[in-house]
This record gives C-alpha cells, structure tokens and sequence, in this order.
C-alpha cells in the first residue's frame, strides 16, 4: 500500500512541476505588445535640433524609410498629424512553436 502511495505522490509531484516549468518557458517566449510611441515621445527622442518638428535627417528606422509617404504636405517635416494619419505597418506574422 505504501509503495502504490509513494509511486502516486512522485507522479503527482512530477506532473506538477513539469508542467509549472513548460508554463513559465511558454510565457518567456512571448513577446510583449508595444504601443507605437506618441509624437511626444518622438519628439523627445529625435528631435536633435529641439526646434518642435521632425525632419528627415533627425528621424530613423520606419520614420526615415517612409519619410516621404508620411510628409503628405511635402514640407520636409512630419506633423503630429501627419503621423496619425500616417499608414499603419503591417505587423509580422509570429512563429508559433510546434509542440
């Protein structure tokens, strides 16, 4: 009888804590949504010149890339507004882990 129960308890407690560990490798793996940064914050981070604006020699990354599809009054400076209305990019599809 002992032996059954001793067999029962290892089981249970090996289940238990593989499972507690595939959990938290699952929740590692995933990637935390980000919201895209307000103009604010841009302007806080690439605003070299600290003139209020965002030329195309002060912006980066997806910014510069499409400077001219965001620029739609062609004035060579992005506007909070421009940058709201500016197209979305489209998000990356995730690889999900075959188990």
């Amino acid at each position: 009888m002992k032996s059954n129960t001793l067999k029962t308890v290892v089981l249970v407690f090996g289940i238990a804590l593989f499972m507690s560990n595939y959990s938290f490798g699952q929740s590692q793996d995933r990637q935390e949504i980000k919201e895209p940064p307000t103009f604010k914050q841009l302007l806080k981070e690439m605003d070299k010149n600290e003139d209020g604006q965002l030329s195309k020699a002060e912006v980066k990354g997806p910014l510069k890339d499409n400077f001219t599809e965001i620029d739609t009054n062609e004035d060579g400076y992005i506007t909070k507004k421009e940058l709201e209305d500016a197209p979305k990019p489209e998000r990356k599809e995730r690889k999900r882990n075959k188990i």
